[in-house]
């Protein structure tokens, strides 16, 4: 049971630090939603290929380009292969999540043995890439090289890893118009990427989209 103290009429009150490890992931991970994934492939020591998702993730600063990614403990050894992948190599490939490579990132989250590859399991066609020794995933719309930032140990179960962007890869139907790629004018619908929803398995689409026009200062009729 988590922590409910009596507060506001209609809202349940946490006090995180009362709660146990357990309840505090099934809380935010519920209600911090849609989160993104970030389906990252690595290469170990020895030059395996590994690949995992991670949906603790987002773009944190544009200016320097950095990712951060929370890597969870892991339950049958030192640390989960990614994480110590990042550790040995400095380099790994972020690549974003569409429909139609679903059930392939989900093969893939799978506690596979060390030196397992698990794209080869999921069946993924890998591309090269420009700047680092890490291959992305083809059939991706996004996959960004990224170099170590920073690793950061809060001093619980979870390790946070900055990454800096160096290179992007975006397919070209994305952008839309015939001046988009030079204009970076990106349509979402055409990614058909995923997110990540509440429970062991909840997930979403990105397709259900509407917009709201930033406002200037002074506010219009205040």
């Amino acid at each position: 049971m988590s922590n409910r103290v009596d507060g506001d009429e209609g809202f349940a009150h946490f006090d995180l630090a009362a709660m146990a490890k357990a309840d505090q992931y099934k809380l935010l991970a519920s209600v911090i939603l849609p989160r993104p994934i970030a389906w990252v492939v690595s290469r170990d020591a020895e030059g395996r290929v590994n690949a995992a998702p991670f949906s603790f993730f987002n773009i944190v600063s544009s200016d320097p380009p950095l990712v951060a990614i929370s890597i969870s403990a892991a339950p049958d050894r030192e640390s989960k292969d990614t994480l110590g992948n990042i550790r040995a190599r400095r380099q790994f490939v972020v690549n974003m999540v569409p429909e139609e490579l679903a059930e392939a990132m989900n093969v893939t989250a799978t506690n596979a043995p060390v030196g397992v590859d698990e794209t080869q399991l999921a069946g993924l066609e890998l591309a090269g890439c420009a700047m680092v020794d890490i291959p992305r995933i083809a059939r991706s719309p996004v996959a960004l090289e990224c170099e170590l930032f920073e690793v950061l140990e809060p001093g619980g179960a979870s390790t946070i890893v900055l990454g800096r962007i160096v290179y992007a890869h975006v397919r070209e139907n994305v952008f839309t118009g015939p001046d988009g790629v030079a204009r970076l004018h990106v349509d979402p619908a055409q990614m058909r990427l995923i997110g990540r929803m509440h429970g062991g398995g909840g997930y979403c689409t990105t397709r259900d989209v509407f917009t709201i026009e930033r406002k200037g200062w002074p506010l219009e009729g205040k």
